[in-house]
């Protein structure tokens, strides 16, 4: 069943408040067994910008969906274009304090997994291990014809070569590596097929409008059932996608903490949401159990 895009969520007023001590947090993660799901809050500070939250994309951006990429060569081209242009700004793109916080905290052995919304990579960099990408990575092309993956670094290089100074200047940069363009910027930006079969390519994300791979969520809902508890990371929960697992917790009686400035679709669900952003609070977090952060986490912070 493909999901449709659910771009927009008001909050009811008779939602429970956030609070600003992170103490409930310290509690969850000091009992272990904690599995983590991260959305796009956790990479602003890295540069990367939300879809919903203060300033999000979302109010001047809407992202392509699986129909319109697979049904028209021009909404390809469009999209090829801005990708390009927006892979450098993810290609640069470092962890801030949130990520290394959640690394270390699976490095002493808190954690029972990590599942991440985002398709940035940079769980990873920051030493996590074991992360699934419920939606992908833009690390990766698939061919839609053969199935071929290829690096994405690899692509970038050929549309480099077939697109000899194409420089626009973007407006900004979404959390799916899409740059806004004109399409007088998008121009007649040549797109390149597979390698291999002269296929479709593809980046190995789930677009808007388009579902989960069985295999993964059913990998993640056994995540779930295993996990003592469920830790939220910057993600507003207005679709399905992440938001079945908070649900799930809910109902297996597993407690459910969310970290996130802004009401998020789950709070009903949680014990409760810590309003404050995600790089300071689980700095202090760690702070406050004793586990040291790896990197640069002071400078973060000014």
């Amino acid at each position: 069943m493909r999901m449709r895009p659910t771009l927009s969520w008001t909050p009811p007023e008779d939602l429970p408040p956030g609070t600003g001590d992170p103490e409930p947090v310290v509690d969850t993660l000091s009992a272990g067994g904690v599995l983590v799901l991260s959305g796009a809050g956790i990479s602003t500070e890295s540069g990367i910008p939300d879809y919903r939250g203060e300033g999000g994309s979302l109010s001047r951006h809407t992202p392509m969906t699986y129909q319109d990429f697979t049904g028209s060569a021009r909404a390809r081209r469009r999209y090829w274009a801005r990708s390009h242009l927006g892979w450098r700004t993810f290609g640069r793109a470092l962890p801030n304090a949130g990520h290394r916080a959640v690394a270390a905290f699976g490095r002493h052995g808190l954690l029972s997994g990590v599942i991440t919304q985002n398709v940035d990579g940079l769980h990873q960099a920051a030493g996590s291990e074991g992360v699934v990408e419920l939606h992908g990575s833009l690390g990766r092309v698939v061919c839609l014809s053969c199935g071929a993956l290829t690096p994405r670094r690899e692509l970038a290089r050929r549309l480099e070569e077939a697109n000899a100074g194409f420089e626009p200047v973007a407006a900004g940069v979404n959390p799916d590596g899409d740059a806004d363009l004109t399409d007088e910027q998008v121009g007649d930006f040549r797109v390149v097929p597979c390698t291999a079969c002269g296929g479709i390519l593809k980046p190995d994300v789930v677009f808007f409008g388009e579902a989960v791979p069985p295999q993964r969520v059913e990998h993640c809902r056994r995540l779930v059932r295993e996990a003592t508890s469920l830790l939220v990371l910057g993600s507003s929960l207005t679709v399905m996608s992440g938001r079945r697992f908070v649900r799930q917790a809910a109902q297996d009686g597993k407690p459910v903490l969310i970290v996130n400035r802004d009401p998020t679709r789950g709070d009903r669900h949680a014990l409760t949401r810590v309003a404050l952003p995600l790089g300071p609070a689980l700095t202090t977090v760690a702070g406050r159990l004793d586990v040291p952060v790896e990197g640069p986490a002071a400078d973060d912070e000014k």
